[in-house]
């Protein structure tokens, strides 16, 4: 039996020891207590006195749009940066306060509090993202108050809260959509809480085929995602010693996605934006998660609360896609030999490199907090153990594109000699946070501790087999003592103010020659103004790096052989403006005005000048700004409501966005051009427990890039219409 299995199985059997052993079976616990657990805010960490950037966007907002993009979702959040890609969001690119959003590498992430990428330690640039249509609510918190989460400290953090057991005998819902390119959606949950025992089983699964046309051959290029979930809670017995819960969650998912990394050149994009080069026509990828969550609560007093849980999480995925044409890397020429062939396949046969970037991950771990409440102390104590890896077994098969423009296979690779590598980590996590109240100031002070070891075991291409001793052992090992420190003053019962400092932390991965942790002090200070209907939050944020990092991945276009480096920036300042506003105008008439308004200004540049071979940076002066951050970014929507129907507008702009690390005047080859993408939202409820709703996103079809990979335009979603129905029982 591997180690890995071994840990799994004792954290399990840890978990289900303490939660069932009879000396501890107890009275029936609130469902609040689940929630407190596994989510960010709550009654002890109310959202309007949190010491830093807080928003939650609950069920109702989740409920406007229905979104299934967590990108359009997260745009009415200010300090939060996204990067479009495929035009579904299947792979998002997530950033916060100035650290770059490249597959959301830069950010914490979390599901029901623990952590969500495939290897956050070890690998964190990675493929899987939690379904967002299937969440009730969606936690951000940036700043010094995120000192309880890790392992990265300096942006912030992103929890999602999927379906909760329903408290009523039975409870649930079915949402229907269709809309264009074969847009179609199915989302059904259903359970309740009996006298001890509680359940909910929540399905999703949608589906489009596609808005890009492959050039000749035709063919998908859309995605089908399955997405399943299943929790049961087990309560504590009356007249018991202490009150506790346990709770079961299993999560399985899958996906098809027919998705490229071969954008379309200058001259393409022009003059058919929504084409895609017939020597991408076998991408394809295929993922699969699995997921197993065990949550323990136990109230040994009023004021002393013990919460724990074991996870598992195992995610596969193979992204079959073509990587060099003709020969040539798609960074070195293949897009221009792409486009090319396309325009005159008469001079095939041409030779098409397909590389299958087949990885599977594992990651693990034990995490349990004390809650000990004072008179005017809350105290948290918190541990964490945790284990990740990914493993890279990759191989490449040839193909003949001919003059009918249809790859045939001409040759097979063998798996495990294209790339042949295991990347892991081990991590200790310990922290401690005490929330003072001195009448009117709330002084909340923390300290985190992180201790990682890392190794890079690469066997070779030439050892498919894995025979023998390892190409290169490399191990490293690192730790930081994170210290937070944040105040806040309720002038009166509207007005707050705050400031806070931290110090930020990013472990190195295994893929860091130098073996650097990345390092930063970050600042903020602000106030939140709240009064009836009137809402606002304004915080000015500043983090001076001593090392940042950069992870070179494809979407970077980085070369198939460094996938997986990690890369030192050195120092980097970041100033910024995050301001929010929120207000519903009511009339006599039972109709309300909502509107509301997001706002962030960023200024990022490096602090000294190098020489890096992560293309995004390359030969940087100081001065230099950040690439892929925007300097403005703006969100307005404006609604309105009666009592059984309402419409809402919704609109982002993004300024231009530069790729390459510079100064001055954007050049056109390394330019994202700034736009401004509308949607549109109409209800109308049946009755209280039927509504059938319309969305229009992109509402005016506004052609757009969305990212530049291997110099290479990819295009966003154009205007799709759809139509849902929903029904609550």
């Amino acid at each position: 039996m591997s180690h890995r299995t071994t840990l799994s199985l004792s954290l399990i059997s840890t978990a289900l020891f303490t939660a069932l052993s009879p000396q501890v079976i107890a009275q029936e616990i609130d469902s609040q207590a689940t929630i407190e657990q596994i989510s960010i805010f709550g009654e002890r960490n109310p959202l309007n006195t949190v010491p830093g950037s807080a928003h939650q966007i609950g069920q109702a907002e989740l409920d406007t749009f229905k979104y299934t993009d967590i990108m359009r979702t997260l745009s009415s959040v200010p300090g939060v940066y996204i990067q479009e890609e495929d035009g579904y969001g299947l792979r998002p690119n997530i950033g916060m306060r100035g650290t770059g959003q490249n597959r959301s590498e830069k950010i914490t992430i979390m599901e029901d509090g623990v952590l969500a990428a495939p290897a956050p330690y070890a690998s964190p640039a990675a493929y899987y993202f939690p379904t967002p249509g299937r969440m009730q609510s969606i936690e951000i918190l940036k700043g010094s108050s995120t000192v309880k989460y890790g392992p990265r400290t300096t942006g912030g953090v992103l929890n999602m809260i999927s379906r909760q057991i329903p408290e009523e005998e039975l409870a649930g819902q079915l949402d229907i959509a269709a809309g264009q390119d074969g847009f179609g959606k199915i989302h059904a949950y259903a359970g309740g809480q009996g006298e001890r025992v509680g359940a909910v089983v929540d399905l999703y699964r949608y589906q489009a085929d596609g808005f890009k046309d492959i050039n000749g051959v035709g063919g998908d290029t859309g995605f089908e995602k399955n997405d399943a979930l299943a929790k049961v809670s087990i309560r504590s017995a009356e007249g018991a010693q202490y009150e506790q819960i346990v709770e079961f969650k299993l999560k399985y998912s899958d996906e098809v996605s027919n998705e490229t990394y071969m954008g379309l050149t200058d001259a393409d994009f022009d003059a058919t934006p929504y084409a895609r080069y017939s020597a991408s026509q076998k991408d394809v990828m295929n993922t699969e998660h699995k997921q197993l969550q065990i949550n323990h609560i136990i109230d040994f007093s009023d004021n002393l609360t013990l919460g724990t849980t074991a996870y598992y999480n195992d995610f596969a995925r193979n992204w079959y896609k073509a990587d060099k044409v003709d020969g040539l890397k798609l960074s070195k020429g293949g897009v221009e030999a792409a486009s090319a062939f396309d325009k005159n396949p008469a001079s095939a046969p041409m030779d098409v490199r397909v590389k299958a970037n087949n990885r599977s991950y594992i990651s693990q771990g034990i995490q349990t907090e004390l809650n000990w409440y004072l008179d005017n102390h809350d105290l948290a104590f918190g541990a964490r153990y945790h284990e990740d890896e990914m493993d890279r077994f990759q191989w490449a098969d040839h193909y003949a594109l001919d003059a009918n423009q249809v790859m045939t296979r001409t040759e097979s690779g063998l798996p495990g000699s294209d790339s042949n590598r295991i990347d892991s980590a081990e991590a200790i996590a310990l922290y401690v946070q005490d929330k003072i109240q001195l009448g009117d100031f709330n002084i909340t002070a923390g300290l985190r501790y992180e201790d990682v070891k890392t190794n890079r075991t690469d066997w070779g291409k030439e050892n498919s087999g894995r025979d023998g001793e390892p190409k290169k052992d490399i191990d490293n090992s690192f730790s930081a003592t994170l210290p937070s420190l944040s105040v806040t003053y309720q002038i009166n019962s509207d007005l707050l103010v705050l400031a806070g400092v931290q110090k930020g932390f990013a472990p190195a991965s295994p893929g860091n020659a130098d073996k650097v942790e990345e390092k930063s002090w970050n600042y903020e200070a602000g106030a939140r103004y709240n009064s009836g209907e009137f809402s606002s939050e304004a915080i000015f944020f500043y983090s001076d790096y001593s090392n940042m990092h950069g992870e070179c991945t494809a979407s970077k276009g980085c070369d198939d052989e460094n996938i997986g480096d990690q890369y030192n920036g050195g120092e980097v300042d970041v100033k910024g403006l995050e301001l929010s506003l929120g207000y519903s105008f009511n009339t006599q008439n039972d109709i309300s005005f909502p509107v509301k308004l997001a706002y962030t200004y960023t200024d990022a540049e490096f602090a000294n000048s190098f020489d890096s071979d992560f293309d995004p940076w390359g030969n940087v002066e100081e001065g230099y700004k950040l690439p892929y951050i925007a300097e403005n970014m703006l969100f307005a929507s404006a609604g309105v409501k009666s009592d059984n129907w309402e419409l809402t507008l919704a609109a982002r702009y993004t300024d231009d966005i530069r790729t390459k690390a510079g100064e001055g005047e954007i050049a056109q080859e390394n330019l994202i051009e700034a736009k401004t993408i509308v949607d549109l939202s109409g209800r109308y409820f049946i009755s209280e427990a039927q509504e059938l709703y319309l969305t229009a996103e992109n509402l005016f079809d506004k052609k757009y890039v969305t990212s530049r990979v291997y110099g290479s335009n990819f295009v966003g979603k154009p205007m799709t219409v759809s139509v849902g129905y929903t029904y609550k029982f």
